[in-house]
């Protein structure tokens, strides 16, 4: 009984300071104020705070985290509603993708190696723009920490979640196409969900964008990582 308690709280209370983090960004549409930066940040500040072991609260945060999945599988009805835009775009999008998981892939790995880093941090930072079961797969595939490999993929979202938009008015980049294959190809599922902010074709193409990335990455870092290193 007391799990199913906590688990019911664990998953009240996240959903309810989601809510707010999602009313104070309508409020202040700053990106420093994200939703999942400003939601992330109040649940660990209150699992501090109140000495809340991360094994208890993850008895319903679990539940949430199952409902990944199903997210990301909604994403294909807005690929659908957009689905002729997407055919004539494909060219710029699987090549923009392309260059975006070489990119990606290669500024890890040598930024890394250039501060020193254990081949075991190398390995782990290598798949930080695509989603996390991914990331964590290649990692372990190639010798990096899965656990490593899933918090580098979470900065990569957040702070390309946060950072983008500056970027994008900086070199005044506004074209949904664009922008959607940059959120998508660096900031995987966290980019998508602030791409679908934009619009829903931007979502739709940051979409489309993180899933091609996942299958690019796959491929090309075992090649990448034997020039690189």
């Amino acid at each position: 009984m007391s799990k199913i308690f906590l688990g019911m709280a664990a998953i009240a209370g996240t959903i309810l300071i989601y809510l707010l983090a999602k009313r104070i960004h309508r409020i202040l549409p700053v990106s420093l104020l994200l939703p999942v930066v400003t939601a992330t940040a109040a649940i660990v500040i209150l699992l501090l705070v109140f000495q809340i072991p991360y094994e208890v609260y993850m008895e319903g945060g679990e539940w949430i985290n199952k409902l990944l999945g199903p997210a990301i599988v909604a994403l294909a009805y807005p690929l659908y509603e957009n689905r002729n835009v997407l055919k004539k775009f494909i060219v710029p999008i699987v090549s923009g993708t392309l260059v975006g998981a070489v990119i990606g892939v290669s500024t890890g790995v040598l930024l890394t190696k250039w501060a020193g880093f254990a081949d075991s941090i190398i390995y782990s930072i290598t798949p930080k723009s695509v989603t996390t079961p991914i990331a964590m797969e290649i990692a372990d595939s190639i010798g990096g920490i899965m656990p490593l490999a899933a918090t580098f993929v979470m900065i990569a979202g957040v702070s390309g979640g946060v950072v983008a938009p500056f970027l994008f008015k900086l070199f005044k980049i506004d074209h949904d196409i664009s922008l959607g294959i940059g959120y998508g190809s660096a900031a995987h599922a966290i980019g998508t969900a602030s791409a679908m902010s934009v619009n829903p074709l931007t979502g739709s193409i940051s979409s489309v964008a993180m899933s091609l990335s996942a299958i690019i990455v796959s491929v090309i870092t075992p090649p990448l990582l034997s020039i690189l290193l």
